[in-house]
């Protein structure tokens, strides 16, 4: 069954995008925390994952994230960043700091109407595109998952899982 949302309604309320962007990061966390622990040869060895390495996989995680958020901001950019530029987990973390804390002042900010509004953007493929805000925050959640997923997988079978991420857990350590 396919939920067709008009445009300028929003069913998510703003603490519950940010409770979503919030568990994003806290599992975020928990993988980079995992990846860290990884030598520089471990972090770019090839996997078999979509995105090959634990770098690979983290860096398509951040790379979305800064896309997103940019098209959200009306920068009309697509992300800069490479893999070169990041040649361990540490700098990745680092740089994600800096991502991490922009979302979260874009989510804190944002009206029920902000939230509702159609974002405009071009995507990767050249196509317009126009979706509702708290829809693009929900998929960079639900992207995040899917790929932090791949990346525990790697992490994994190096020896360094970053234990359970499900959103359940979230909850239950925040009390």
């Amino acid at each position: 069954m396919s939920v067709n949302h008009s445009p300028g309604v929003n069913p998510m309320e703003q603490r519950e995008i940010a409770t979503f962007v919030d568990y994003n990061y806290w599992a975020n966390h928990k993988v980079i925390d995992a990846a860290v622990a990884l030598t520089t040869e471990q972090f770019l060895a090839p996997g078999r994952l979509s995105f090959g390495s634990v770098r690979g996989t983290l860096l398509h995680v951040l790379f979305a994230e800064d896309t997103w958020r940019q098209r959200i901001e009306s920068a009309g950019q697509r992300s800069q960043l490479q893999g070169a530029d990041f040649p361990d987990a540490a700098a990745l973390r680092a740089h994600w700091a800096t991502e991490e804390a922009a979302l979260r002042r874009l989510v804190r900010g944002a009206t029920p109407e902000r939230l509702a509004a159609p974002i405009s953007y071009t995507s990767l493929d050249g196509s317009a595109r126009s979706t509702p805000m708290w829809q693009i925050l929900l998929h960079v959640v639900n992207h995040g998952t899917q790929f932090r997923g791949e990346a525990g997988v790697l992490l994994t079978e190096l020896g360094h899982s970053p234990g359970d991420l499900d959103f359940i857990q979230y909850v239950r350590t925040r009390g």
